[in-house]
């Protein structure tokens, strides 16, 4: 007989860190969030929590921590892109999720249809007109009405699981 695995508990007022164990379980795709800030330069982070969450009309959202460099300008920003990255841009993932001073110098880029910056070679792209914007926590919760999408539908999506970037694995 074996013994079963023993799992792991959060409950209120335990580490923190336990709990962002409990949701890395969660597989997520992997996006980078841009816009232009109020001089007009491109900023942009690295997010995993973004979702659809309407069809009609078509929005999104997605969470940026508070804490974030480019919180203050996505909070404020009247458009804004989340770029879906492909495996082939985990470099970008890693680039845009650092404090690196100039994200979009390694990075190429071009500036959307709806004047936002949008990266090249991603999987998707949603441009977006902001909606709403909701405080949550230590995050901002950015909903945004989508105005054009990209995709490609050839490439596979960049995934984060338990903390490390994986990709998909078909049979």
């Amino acid at each position: 007989m074996t013994d079963a695995p023993v799992a792991r508990e959060y409950r209120t007022g335990s580490d923190p860190r336990t709990l962002r164990d409990a949701l890395g379980c969660f597989a997520t795709g992997v996006t980078v969030v841009t816009c232009l800030d109020s001089e007009g330069h491109p900023v942009g982070l690295t997010a995993n929590s973004f979702t659809s969450l309407s069809l009609d009309p078509p929005l999104l959202l997605v969470c940026v921590a508070k804490a974030a460099a480019s919180a203050g300008p996505l909070s404020e920003a009247e458009h804004f892109a989340v770029n879906v990255l492909q495996t082939g841009q985990q470099p970008a993932s890693i680039t845009f999720s650092t404090r690196v001073e100039d994200r979009f110098g390694c990075t190429a880029w071009a500036l959307g249809e709806h004047g936002v910056p949008v990266l090249m070679d991603s999987l998707s792209v949603f441009e977006c007109a902001r909606r709403a914007i909701h405080e949550g926590g230590d995050h901002y919760i950015l909903v945004g009405e989508v105005k054009k999408a990209t995709f490609e539908s050839g490439l596979d999506p960049l995934l984060y699981f338990r903390g490390r970037y994986r990709r998909l694995h078909f049979d």
